[in-house]
């Protein structure tokens, strides 16, 4: 289900901004404890923040994704397979965002920071295969 190419390519930049934002973050986090900490603290607040809002500007546009794109693609059962895969990770980011931001539980906090990280790093790839396999059925 071929979406409006500027709804398409804000969805492209929300995630392309949301991956850059928290490998980014990821690289200032492990560089706060160096020479130059207090830049890489710094930057890893300010990218924490960029990706947070982006977030939220991704959440409204998978929202809208239900109703212009899976329900439509559902019901002539094209591209299911990396659809609800791509739903499922979405969900889990969606989930593991919520733990990181509001449990408070030091325990949990290390596993679900991992894997958030683990499924963010793996969202791109599977993109670009929905994406792909898509085109591939038109």
């Amino acid at each position: 289900m071929r979406l409006n190419p500027t709804f398409r390519w804000a969805i492209y930049t929300a995630f392309v901004v949301l991956f850059a934002s928290g490998a980014a973050w990821l690289l200032a986090d492990q560089l706060k404890d160096t020479v130059n900490g207090d830049f890489w603290q710094a930057a890893g607040a300010n990218l924490l923040m960029l990706h947070g809002g982006t977030a939220m500007v991704a959440l409204l546009l998978l929202g809208a994704l239900f109703p212009l794109h899976m329900q439509r693609g559902w019901r002539v059962a094209k591209n299911r397979t990396t659809g609800v895969v791509m739903i499922t990770l979405n969900a889990f980011l969606i989930a593991t965002a919520f733990g990181l931001y509001y449990l408070g539980s030091e325990a949990l906090r290390p596993w679900i920071s991992n894997t958030h990280i683990a499924v963010g790093f793996a969202l791109p790839v599977l993109f670009v295969v929905h994406v792909l396999s898509g085109r591939a059925r038109r």
